[in-house]
């Protein structure tokens, strides 16, 4: 009896020991030999944090930005590091590294997972791999070949005139008025689309594109939700019947 006490043990603190182990190298030690051979390339940034990364630091850096307006600034660093929990994530903005991985012919630069979630919602050629990736790609290059925007020309110009016309009945006697721009702007982008692609005005197409915004809203919340399996089914959030509804469409 005791040999088997002892046996059971020694069982118990080897898998203790390894699932330790384990959540060590995933949680700090994977992390720092990342985070290491990143500064050896060049690239700075904040430092790897256990578990959380830069999460809240960023969460508190996007509250105090939408706090107040922000000031134009051109001091902008070509690349930067930050963590998203145990993952480093690489923000580049210099042309010409955009340009080698967004070509990626060599295929080692793969997308982020994303939450399952996420893939309820989304299903364009920004989530796509491989081959999918590639025919989905090769089915939408014409609409953007020289000739073709070309073409587009008068409908751009017809969405930006009328968005002009109308501002201008909005202004006052004195020649100025208030307008929330951003959300003009997404409807003059909404309205070339409809007018480029389906030949119709953004009026006609309104409910689309509102559900289109929803559709988005949903996609930030799954992306930084918690992923359980079977967790959807179960009805306790407030946008599940939301995401059901998209599901099933």
């Amino acid at each position: 009896m005791e040999e088997i006490l002892v046996s059971l043990v020694v069982v118990c603190a080897c898998v203790a020991i390894g699932v330790l182990g384990v959540v060590s190298y995933w949680a700090w030690w994977k992390p720092k030999m990342l985070e290491m051979q990143l500064r050896r390339q060049g690239l700075q940034g904040n430092k790897y944090r256990l578990l959380t990364g830069n999460i809240k630091d960023e969460q508190e850096a996007l509250k105090k930005a939408w706090s107040r307006p922000m000031e134009l600034a051109h001091k902008i660093v070509p690349r930067m590091v930050r963590w998203a929990g145990t993952s480093p994530r690489v923000n580049i903005w210099d042309p010409d590294m955009l340009r080698e991985v967004m070509l990626n012919k060599s295929g080692h630069f793969l997308k982020q997972k994303v939450n399952p979630l996420v893939r309820l919602l989304a299903h364009g050629i920004a989530s796509l791999e491989g081959e999918a990736w590639a025919q989905r790609r090769k089915l939408i290059n014409p609409a953007f070949h020289t000739k073709k925007l070309k073409g587009m020309v008068p409908a751009f110009q017809t969405s930006c005139t009328d968005l002009v016309k109308r501002w201008k009945k909005l202004m006052s006697a004195e020649g100025s008025c208030e307008l929330d721009v951003w959300s003009e702007l997404q409807n003059l982008t909404a309205d070339v689309i409809s007018r480029t692609a389906f030949g119709s005005s953004f009026e006609e197409g309104k409910k689309i594109f509102e559900l289109q915004k929803e559709q988005g809203v949903l996609v930030i919340e799954a992306a930084r939700s918690l992923y359980v399996p079977g967790f959807r089914y179960i009805s306790l959030s407030v946008c599940n019947d939301d995401l059901m509804k998209f599901t099933m469409v």
